[in-house]
């Protein structure tokens, strides 16, 4: 993208934005905040190693 573009687009948001009014802008954060998958919490306080060793678990379960 080039910058005039990246310039362009970015005006667009901001205007965009500043157009919504206030309540409507809440209703859909919400909204994203609602759809959000389901966090598992051993993964968001130790990051990627207790996903792997889940996955290591469950394929040798499997076999």
């Amino acid at each position: 993208m080039a910058n005039n573009d990246y310039v362009k687009y970015m005006t667009q948001r901001i205007v965009k934005y500043m157009d919504t009014p206030k309540a409507e802008r809440q209703k859909q954060r919400e909204a994203r905040k609602n759809e959000e998958a389901p966090i598992v919490y051993s993964n968001k306080w130790f990051g990627v190693l207790p996903f792997a060793f889940r996955l290591l678990v469950q394929k040798r379960k499997d076999q």
